[in-house]
């Protein structure tokens, strides 16, 4: 019996990758992703948008200003992004690039347009000609990345990681942001606001309607507020489910390949629910 499960797992981990060598051909391009020449230091904190991340920024503000942190998704948004300064900024959802009619979207490319420090912005391979289009602030510099989810062999999957073709399926934009900060030579990375207690505010109202509530670090928009809660209703309950478990899967992957490169990973954020990465403070 054992014998004949370990044959099963060997030929659905072949069937992955070569899935995922169909990807690669199909979607992977050479990407321009690299330090900056004044970037300096081994330590990054990456700065989730999770509630957490509030009291982490009124208690350590001054410590995070003065670090080298990556900012995500709607974080220009909030009031607390010019204090802070990221010296990196990444985007993964498509909605940042195929809705920039959308008021918070609008509001998000404003908020980089008025940026008047040094920041790299981090986008997705296939979206070059949209964040050209809207990018112009010379402040600002573009990187891509390879946005593709690759599995397979642990061998395999460290082949592409290493050489960006891919990554750990991204269910959410944390993952490609702790990939991209490997990829930029960070050797210690720090995690804040990576709450992803989703599980706590999930249910089914009367009209069999999955309803989660996704609270974030700033105050949120009524629209997007209401866009975040109507996509849910387009799924069942265990196709979300099986989405968290792709999430906290994925982040094994990025452990698997931090630790094969000696990068040290610290989640900072109390309450978390990720478990595949030391805890710590700052």
């Amino acid at each position: 019996m054992f014998t004949m499960m370990k044959a099963s797992d060997t030929l659905y981990s072949i069937g992955l990758m070569a899935k995922s060598l169909v990807k690669i051909a199909a979607y992977s391009r050479k990407t321009n992703l690299q330090r900056p020449a004044d970037a300096c230091g081994n330590s990054i904190i990456v700065l989730g948008n999770g509630p957490s991340l509030a009291d982490t920024i009124r208690e350590h503000g001054a410590l995070l200003a003065g670090s080298t942190c990556m900012a995500v998704n709607f974080a220009a948004n909030a009031p607390e992004f010019a204090r802070l300064k990221p010296r990196y900024y990444i985007m993964a959802d498509p909605h940042f690039f195929h809705r920039t009619d959308d008021a918070n979207v609008k509001k998000l490319y404003a908020s980089l347009a008025a940026i008047d420090w040094k920041m790299t912005l981090i986008v997705p391979n296939g979206y070059r000609a949209t964040v050209t289009a809207m990018i112009a602030n010379p402040a600002i510099s573009i990187c891509y990345f390879n946005f593709n989810g690759l599995e397979g062999p642990h061998f395999f999957e460290n082949f592409c990681y290493r050489r960006k073709l891919g990554m750990p399926r991204p269910r959410n934009v944390l993952i490609p942001a702790l990939m991209c900060a490997i990829w930029l030579g960070y050797t210690d990375i720090k995690i804040a606001g990576a709450d992803h207690s989703w599980l706590r505010s999930i249910w089914v109202n009367e009209n069999n309607e999955v309803v989660s509530v996704q609270p974030h670090f700033y105050k949120e928009d009524k629209k997007e507020e209401s866009r975040v809660r109507s996509e849910y209703t387009n799924y069942r309950l265990h196709q979300i489910l099986y989405s968290f478990y792709v999430a906290f899967k994925s982040y094994f992957g990025v452990r698997r390949f931090a630790d094969r490169h000696n990068v040290r990973i610290t989640n900072i954020t109390p309450g978390s629910y990720i478990d595949a990465f030391e805890r710590g403070s700052l």
